[in-house]
Parts: structure tokens; sequence; C-alpha cells
């Protein structure tokens, strides 16, 4: 089982001032893929993204994906937070999930600056900050989700013809 926390990224929505809409989406949608989820956990972009992720990090959690502060404000600084806590980018992951949600008719969504990578054992994967951003990331993430954490578990790769010599 994948052990996985959802934090939802917003100035406005962790001061109360409108409901989190997003987090809900991406909690739903991660326990459908599959995954033990917690939160939404709602923090204010900056410095309280890294605080939150190297918490959960520390926690061991095995996947941890943001919605929000991905855009191009002064104040979307999730990928920048996120680049502090990672060893390892994987730029593949966000370049899939721009793509998706391009072919999904959203020109938009290449704006978003999302990255992943993996701390220690831990993959965290940033998403937009809207629902629909959050489903066409989740169904790119979906699809690799169980490969990337076995392997980040220090898995092999599946053969398809069998052992290898």
């Amino acid at each position: 089982m994948i052990r996985a926390l959802a934090i939802t990224v917003s100035n406005r929505a962790s001061a109360g001032v409108y409901p989190d809409r997003s987090g809900p989406v991406l909690a739903d949608l991660l326990r459908g893929a599959g995954c033990d989820t917690e939160g939404p956990q709602v923090v204010p972009d900056g410095a309280p993204v890294e605080k939150a992720l190297r918490e959960a990090i520390a926690a061991g959690y095995d996947l941890v994906v943001t919605t929000g502060g991905t855009g191009l404000t002064p104040g979307d600084l999730t990928p920048e937070m996120t680049r502090k806590v990672i060893d390892r980018e994987i730029p593949g992951i966000g370049e899939a999930i721009r793509a998706a949600g391009v072919s999904a008719g959203i020109p938009a969504a290449m704006l978003s600056r999302g990255i992943a990578g993996l701390a220690g054992k831990t993959l965290v994967v940033n998403l937009p900050g809207s629902t629909g951003g959050v489903r066409d990331g989740m169904k790119v993430l979906a699809a690799i989700v169980g490969h990337a954490i076995d392997q980040a578990r220090g898995g092999d790769h599946p053969s398809s013809t069998g052992p290898q010599s």
C-alpha cells in the first residue's frame, strides 16, 4: 500500500477566505489510485510549503502531492520550495502532466511550473491548483505511481520477456 499525503497550497484557502476545492479532489483521486491517503493539509505558499514537505518526508510518506502554487504570480513558490527538499528531480512527470493538460484543450496548462522528484524514498509531485488541473495530473500520476514508488523503494524494472541474463 502506498501511503500518500495531499497538500493544498493556497494563501486564501489557508486564511479561510474561501474553501479548499482542489485538495479534496486530489485526496479522492489518490484514494482511487489505491493510495492510503491523508489530507488535504492546507498551507500558505512559500516557506510553509517547505516545512510541510519536510514534515511529510520525515513522517515516512511514500508519496506527497501538492496542488497549487505552480503558476506565474510572484507568490507561486511551490516548485522552488519543492526543489529545496528533493534529492533528485524527475522531469518527465512534470512534462507529462503539462502535456496532458494541453492535450485536454487547456493551453494555459503549459504555464504550470510544477515539478516532481525524490526526497530519499518519498516521491513529491506538484499539480496545478485548479480541480481540472488536479484531475488531468492525476490521470498521468495514477498510471505510473505504483512503478515509481516500487523503484524508489529499490525495486527492479519489470521484464516482459522474463529473467534477463
